[in-house]
């Protein structure tokens, strides 16, 4: 007997979340968003500086947070600059505090 597959859509917020805490699943992206607040940009080489890193590794990680919004990146030849892109940081801020004020307490659970 076959069985079929289920049809689940999730919500938009819930796949912003999920891209949002993939990209933060790092710690080295966590240095770079932390490197980034603390001024208004930066460029690729810059993180050189702050990351015992390859330049290819590093420019792996500035992808991962572009891709989820968390930054943007400005093409001035030879380099790019990056910041933090304050309009998504604010959305990635509210959809956190949104899953951290589940009261998960009411279950009992093991």
């Amino acid at each position: 007997m076959k069985r079929s597959a289920k049809v689940f859509e999730y919500s938009e917020d819930t796949l912003q979340l999920s891209q949002l805490a993939k990209a933060l699943g790092h710690p080295a992206r966590i240095i770079i968003l932390k490197h980034l607040s603390n001024q208004s940009c930066c460029f690729t080489g810059d993180l050189l500086e702050v990351l015992p890193l390859a330049q290819s590794t590093i420019s792996q990680h500035l992808k991962e947070l572009k891709d989820a919004g968390l930054i943007e990146g400005e093409v001035n030849p030879p380099k790019v600059k990056y910041c933090i892109n304050e309009s998504n940081w604010q959305l990635a801020r509210e959809l956190f505090k949104t899953l951290f004020k589940e009261d998960f307490s009411k279950i009992n659970c093991c």
